[in-house]
């Protein structure tokens, strides 16, 4: 293939995007995961008995209109939460080409907002109520434990954004926090007490603040998310025993075992879940997302508790951090009135 990253027209656009994302740190199996659905994308596209326009056509020159075309012929072959993410996934590589100016529009677009409306991205999964997730904390017992879980549930993030927050990415307005830890927050928290901020900007293998990190934040835009009372008594009680930690980043969540102070991993975290999934009866060696609890289940948790109970899309879309530029502006601008009363209004209990 032949491709010239220095051109603003590469012969083979989706090689240089797969390239970039490499350069961004994402994984090989993320690399090729884009890989297989960009290039069934392209051949659906190159077929003219299959795409809208009846001739072979590019990517580039591919409209909305070809886009949920293809979306609509995967439909009843793979699952809807795989046709969820294929849209993702295209919709991400417009919006990269987009922004580097390779491609005059993203066509994507208009689809996912099609998409998020009549598809399902989970699979039918394991539903937990919230008397029962109230048990299951009330069992967890280690400070640490606890605050990753708590943490998880209260706020929708990925297991990678966990990881990645620092301690300047928190704000506690408490005496006990106030002064103890002496840590230069976020100028972005400076009028935002009890609030944490999740970045967009880590990726894995790339130095932030200090440190090389080991996972990549998923979002679109920085968010800013409220800590309610349960949220902030875990975060204290974590605090109170948290090591020291040797990386200049000061991160939030470190070990306590094995590698003291070091910043913990997607991969711990899980294992965290893993362990105490499975003593609820909610993991099986083996099992599938629609059986077993992960990290990934809270953020399912999160979205599907939240949504039913405030009924506003936007509100769980900004605190997800995965909605378009216009909305996420709105929800910014009206953060202290809008967001933060309606999370404190709506926000469920996790703790007995």
């Amino acid at each position: 293939m032949s491709i010239d990253t220095a051109s603003e027209n590469p012969a083979d656009p989706i090689a240089y995007f797969l390239e970039d994302i490499t350069f961004h740190g994402k994984t090989e199996r993320t690399q090729k995961a884009y890989g297989r659905v960009l290039r069934r994308f392209e051949a659906f596209l190159a077929d003219p008995g299959r795409n809208p326009a009846g001739r072979s056509i590019s990517p580039a020159e591919a409209t909305h209109r070809d886009c949920m075309a293809f979306i609509h012929s995967l439909r009843g072959t793979v699952a809807d939460s795989t046709v969820a993410s294929y849209g993702a996934y295209l919709h991400r590589f417009y919006a990269y080409m987009t922004q580097v100016g390779i491609f005059e529009a993203n066509p994507m677009a208009l689809v996912v907002e099609e998409m998020d409306e009549s598809i399902n991205k989970d699979p039918a999964r394991r539903e937990i109520d919230i008397p029962r997730m109230r048990t299951f904390v009330s069992n967890i017992q280690h400070p640490l434990d606890r605050a990753l879980i708590v943490c998880l549930l209260k706020t929708g993030m990925r297991v990678g954004e966990l990881c990645n927050l620092d301690l300047r990415d928190i704000a506690l307005d408490d005496p006990d926090v106030v002064g103890h830890f002496p840590i230069q927050q976020r100028s972005q928290l400076d009028t935002r007490p009890d609030s944490i901020y999740v970045d967009n900007d880590p990726a894995r293998g790339q130095i932030t603040n200090g440190e090389r990190r080991t996972a990549s934040n998923k979002r679109k835009r920085p968010t800013v998310i409220p800590i309610d009372d349960e949220l902030k008594y875990e975060l204290k009680r974590w605090l109170a025993i948290r090591p020291d930690s040797p990386s200049p980043a000061s991160p939030l969540f470190v070990y306590t075992t094995g590698e003291w102070g070091k910043r913990v991993t997607p991969k711990a975290v899980r294992n965290v879940v893993t362990d105490h999934a499975k003593a609820a009866g909610w993991y099986e060696s083996g099992g599938d997302a629609a059986e077993n609890v992960t990290p990934h289940y809270f953020r399912h948790f999160f979205t599907t508790h939240l949504r039913d109970r405030t009924g506003d899309r936007g509100i769980v879309k900004y605190l997800r951090g995965d909605v378009a530029d216009d909305i996420i502006d709105t929800y910014t601008h009206n953060w202290g009135d809008q967001v933060r009363q309606t999370y404190e209004q709506h926000m469920y209990s996790v703790i007995e």
